[in-house]
């Protein structure tokens, strides 16, 4: 918690109780579900489900009222509103009640302004959008506060839910490991051995969550998960579960709020489950059906090289898309190959006049690397959207003068090793442009001063 008003004494109460949402079938068909409902997929057609809010009811406000509403609740002491998602409940969970909310002040990022990066690029106008600087260390934390909150109400409303489980490449099981701890409900997590950095491990084991490391990759764990959470009491914290992207869609409203209501030309976003790309997509949507906005940004969806099938099925014009077996990548958390999140994120892009862009292992550690020497300090998902951002520049599809904005998911302190071996030229197939060692001197003055001034000398 944070220093807000007791939950207990603040309650959410009052006439924006009517408001309304329920997990619809992404495909159309026509059943209804509530959100508390343990269910994830839709009966009648197997496709999955998200959440639809009852659009008219919320258009009892103007675009205009809302974002007033908005702004007076931006960092706010008063519970539950001072999260960057609970300051949107009415658009996220109306339904929830606030003594459940489950909140680590999640949202409410900065937005980094690029500056010397972006005029590397000849732009004058790009922003990094720091999720990554969270209770947890990235966006995870915006969709499970949304999903354990709704659970902690489902429980306490009698629903026979024991734990709370998830596959994961390192940040799902952070923020689930995190919030269920704050929740005081059991957390089980799913890792590929061996494919998450020691912080993201280090992680769930202190929250305390049953961690189980299995000998297989994210999409194998993800299969084992959904299998598990087919027993009732066992509830699946994964992103087809699409309670996760209503808390993630707020990253859009942020956004826009932070530019004054203002929408950028640009949002470049790294992908790997594809649930973020669907969550954004959603926020936008959103905010222009309610009058906030009139206009919609084009997306870019960054993919790494070595886990690229959207990419793949951009290429080939949407028409087929195939899993694949994701290679190893520096941008482990994006290491995907089957994402569940396929279908939503192919019709957002489309909506969005949307792109895909791959970026090599080499692309995106200078790209991370080019952006940390500018103030930055990127994880190695970010440097794909980066990789990304500089190769559309290159090809004339984003131009001078636009505003682009480039998601950044997670705290690059999670990835030391990772700007350690860059800068000790250690990634395989990587040539450092920008390596940056220490440099090891006697104790005394003059070697110390002959030092600085030859190195600066060379900076000049």
């Amino acid at each position: 918690m944070w220093a807000m008003c007791a939950p207990c004494t603040t309650a959410y109460t009052g006439p924006l109780m009517s408001y309304s949402a329920s997990f619809r079938c992404v495909a159309g068909c026509s059943g209804s579900y509530p959100l508390d409902e343990v269910i994830y997929s839709c009966p009648e057609c197997g496709e999955l489900l998200e959440v639809q809010h009852d659009m008219e009811a919320l258009k009892d406000r103007s675009g205009s009222a809302w974002s007033k509403l908005f702004d007076q609740r931006w960092m706010t002491r008063e519970w539950p509103y001072g999260s960057g998602v609970w300051g949107k409940k009415e658009w996220v969970q109306p339904m929830l009640r606030g003594e459940n909310v489950v909140s680590t002040a999640e949202g409410g990022t900065n937005l980094f302004w690029a500056e010397r990066y972006g005029k590397t690029l000849g732009l004058d106008d790009v922003w990094i959008k720091n999720c990554g600087n969270s209770h947890t260390g990235s966006f995870k934390d915006l969709g499970m506060t949304v999903l354990v909150s709704t659970v902690k109400q489902a429980i306490e409303d009698g629903k026979p839910i024991r734990a709370i489980a998830c596959a994961s490449t390192g940040d799902t099981s952070a923020a689930l490991a995190a919030y269920c701890a704050s929740a005081g409900i059991p957390s089980v997590v799913l890792l590929p051995k061996g494919k998450v950095t020691t912080a993201q491990l280090v992680q769930p084991l202190a929250n305390g969550a049953l961690v189980c490391a299995l000998d297989t990759d994210f999409d194998g764990c993800m299969a084992i998960v959904q299998q598990l959470t087919t027993e009732k009491s066992i509830y699946l914290a994964n992103s087809m579960n699409s309670l996760r992207l209503e808390g993630q869609k707020t990253v859009a409203i942020e956004i826009v709020q932070q530019f004054d209501w203002k929408v950028p030309d640009w949002v470049i976003i790294p992908g790997g489950n594809l649930g973020n790309v669907a969550a954004l997509g959603a926020g936008f949507d959103m905010m222009l059906q309610l009058g906030l906005i009139s206009k919609r940004p084009r997306i870019c969806l960054a993919q790494a090289e070595k886990a690229n099938p959207l990419y793949r099925a951009y290429k080939a014009g949407w028409d087929n898309f195939e899993p694949i077996t994701a290679g190893a990548t520096e941008a482990s958390a994006i290491r995907i190959g089957n994402p569940v999140s396929v279908r939503r994120a192919i019709r957002a892009l489309q909506a969005f006049d949307g792109v895909v862009e791959q970026a090599s292992e080499s692309e995106l550690a200078e790209a991370a690397a080019a952006a940390d020497r500018a103030g930055s300090y990127t994880c190695p998902h970010t440097g794909v959207a980066l990789a990304a951002l500089e190769k559309l520049r290159a090809k004339g599809t984003i131009e001078p003068g636009q505003k682009v904005v480039v998601i950044s998911t997670a705290n690059g302190l999670k990835f030391t090793q990772f700007k350690i071996r860059y800068h000790e030229n250690e990634i395989p197939g990587v040539e450092s442009k920008h390596p940056n060692t220490p440099v090891s001197l006697p104790s005394e003055y003059e070697a110390v001063k002959a030092a600085v001034f030859e190195e600066l000398e060379k900076r000049a």
